[in-house]
């Protein structure tokens, strides 16, 4: 979503740029879209800021350019790392910051101190020319991002006074590198459900939104990248498609078998089935009934999760406040109560998703409460599916330098025929999000030589 600007400048800011006869004084309209993003010079026709070598310059691209100079073109932009409405921040490919030190403009990675975090983060002004910015200094107001016999600084007007204007000055055009962009699906989504069905990635999440989480309608999207999807709209509506529950339509999984697709939901904190040809439906509830009805035990009975394994034999997992699992029977619509387990595992809140790689089983599991900013992802592993479980720790947590709060409620998909997996999340949407509006990503999940698993650098 665009970073609005808003009037940041103190008064004495103000007086000065007022006192500077040849710089407008900024009307506050300028913004820059969040997202991958290229910066022309306003007043070097074709040529764009860049890094190399870790420092800041301008240098002319071209589509004929290597693709390593259209990539330092290219930078995702973010909310500011500092703060400061209007405010953004630029990362490069390799996931380190445009920042000045000592007036000079490079890259550097994230130290996450007060310093770097004001050093990296810029407030968006406008340029001297129609539809162009300018990028003010959020920790020095006055000085503003400028190219200077090609490089970059942060300078006073007066330095170059004649020219400053227009060197100071970017159009904002869209990224010679399109890169990953987050959310990977516009809107407010959670909960997501990956799995690659059919040839391709599909996803499967919480409508989000709604005051108490109050949503009715599961909607799938799918892709054969995970960069561009494909909206297949409403699968299935509590509302009108299910007898036993109206609403509270959360935290879907999918499995196939058998030549049908099985949609398992959490509906009014009953988990329910449905069943379809396609997985992108209809849905159908064969039983007409709850699955696992809520009461059936202690805690919540939502967040399920299908798993079928190598042998063939599919397991459903769910809980909330107490993690439960229990082989299906062969129809995936039934089993025997008897044969639920509780599992004790550290820290459990909810969503346990369990995955397969090699001869490890790995249960991935949310902790905290999704409306905190502390909502994260530990993890166990085991030998069988059904444990018993090791406690590994964390992989997914916070990041406040970049905005991300509550990332969690996990899924995991192997790419085919590879060993490159990747993680499906939500964390609350940037920059205003919170538990109940909340946003869905996918980044890469990488494993150590032992088969544990690295934590997840986001992808913003």
């Amino acid at each position: 979503m665009p970073v609005k600007l808003v009037a940041r400048a103190t008064t004495v800011l103000l007086g000065a740029l007022a006192a500077t006869a040849h710089i407008a004084q900024p009307a506050f309209a300028a913004d820059i879209p969040a997202g991958a993003r290229s910066l022309q010079s306003a007043n070097v026709p074709g040529s764009y800021l860049r890094h190399a070598d870790y420092l800041g310059s301008i240098a002319a691209v071209s589509a004929a350019s290597s693709a390593q100079a259209r990539s330092d073109a290219t930078l995702t932009v973010t909310p500011g790392l500092a703060g400061g409405t209007g405010c953004v921040s630029f990362q490069a490919a390799n996931g380190m910051w445009l920042r000045h030190r000592d007036y000079r403009v490079r890259l550097d990675t994230n130290a996450g101190t007060a310093t770097f975090l004001a050093d990296a983060t810029f407030c968006v002004r406008d340029g001297s020319a129609g539809g162009s910015v300018r990028l003010e200094s959020f920790n020095y107001p006055g000085r503003f991002l400028r190219h200077r016999d090609n490089q970059l600084w942060i300078d006073p007007p007066t330095t170059n006074a004649g020219t400053f204007a227009a060197d100071s000055s970017w159009r904002v055009t869209t990224p010679w590198v399109a890169g990953r962009r987050s959310p990977i699906i516009k809107g407010l989504y959670a909960d997501p459900n990956i799995a690659h069905l059919n040839g391709r990635y599909y996803l499967y999440p919480t409508t989000d939104g709604y005051n108490g989480w109050s949503g009715t309608r599961f909607k799938a999207f799918s892709s054969t990248d995970l960069v561009n999807w494909t909206d297949h709209g409403t699968i299935l509506d509590l509302a009108t498609q299910i007898d036993w529950a109206a609403d509270r339509a959360w935290a879907p999984t999918i499995a196939y078998r058998n030549g049908r697709y099985y949609f398992y939901f959490s509906g009014a904190t009953n988990i329910g089935v449905a069943t379809s040809v396609s997985p992108t439906g209809p849905f159908t509830d064969p039983l007409g009934r709850p699955l696992v009805p809520a009461g059936f035990r202690s805690g919540q009975m939502i967040d399920p999760h299908a798993f079928v394994d190598t042998d063939g034999q599919a397991y459903l997992y769910w809980g909330n406040g107490y993690a439960y699992a229990v082989p299906l029977n062969a129809d995936m619509i039934s089993y025997d109560a008897a044969k639920v387990r509780t599992f004790s595992l550290p820290n459990f809140r909810e969503a346990p998703f369990v995955f397969k790689r090699g001869s490890t089983y790995y249960m991935t599991y949310s902790v905290d409460d999704t409306g905190s900013e502390n909502y994260h992802v530990e993890y166990s592993t085991g030998t069988s599916p059904l444990g018993p479980w090791t406690h590994r720790g964390t992989i997914l947590a916070k990041n406040l330098s970049l905005g991300i709060k509550g990332p969690a409620h996990q899924s995991v998909v192997k790419a085919p025929d590879s060993d490159t997996w990747y993680i499906a999340y939500h964390r609350f949407a940037i920059p205003a999000g919170n538990g109940t509006n909340r946003e869905t990503t996918v980044d890469p999940l990488r494993f150590n030589a032992d088969g544990t698993i690295q934590p997840v650098v986001p992808t913003l």
